[in-house]
């Protein structure tokens, strides 16, 4: 069975971005060394990406070329009006359902890019299996938290950790479930 990761940034007090969606705060965490944090090699270990509408519709909103054109890529709506396109497949009906038989297909591992809400609801659904979490040294406000609404309480499991010398803590979590 495929592993579902969320690998993502957060702020001190638990944000991945501010209100409007935007991630310009991860820019002023300083980085004299220009380290990607381990990003390209987490790209081989995937094949595949979830998001949701509103982290895809900021990232096209960058207006730079999709960075994911050699994954299979699904984002999550409930827009019934939205028409795939050469770089995503919207998934607008049975998101959950669709998440489950998607684990079980042959592949890589997927990686869920966020947004708040779709976090929330795979996690909900005990469909992450590990949270690959970078911890930023810094605070924002107002944001949009890293599992929004209300969470299922559940016990993680601390498998890796690793501190950066600019403050910047890596975190890898398991799933007890």
């Amino acid at each position: 069975m495929r592993k579902i990761v969320l690998y993502i940034a957060v702020s001190l007090n638990g944000k991945i971005a501010r209100s409007d969606g935007n991630v310009d705060w991860l820019e002023k965490v300083p980085n004299p060394d220009n380290m990607d944090y381990g990003y390209k090699e987490f790209l081989e270990t995937i094949d595949t990406t979830i998001q949701g509408y509103k982290t895809y519709a900021q990232l096209v909103g960058w207006g730079i070329d999709f960075p994911y054109k050699d994954k299979t890529n699904f984002v999550f709506t409930r827009n019934q009006e939205l028409i795939d396109n050469e770089n995503v497949k919207f998934i607008k009906n049975d998101h959950v359902q669709f998440v489950r038989e998607l684990k079980t297909k042959e592949g890589k591992g997927i990686w869920v890019i966020g947004g708040g809400q779709l976090n929330t609801m795979l996690f909900n659904e005990n469909l992450i299996d590990e949270i690959q979490l970078f911890l930023m040294p810094i605070v924002i406000s107002p944001g949009i938290d890293l599992i929004e609404f209300v969470p299922n309480e559940k016990l993680m499991s601390l498998i890796e950790v690793h501190q950066y010398s600019n403050g910047v803590v890596f975190m890898k979590y398991r799933n007890n479930v």
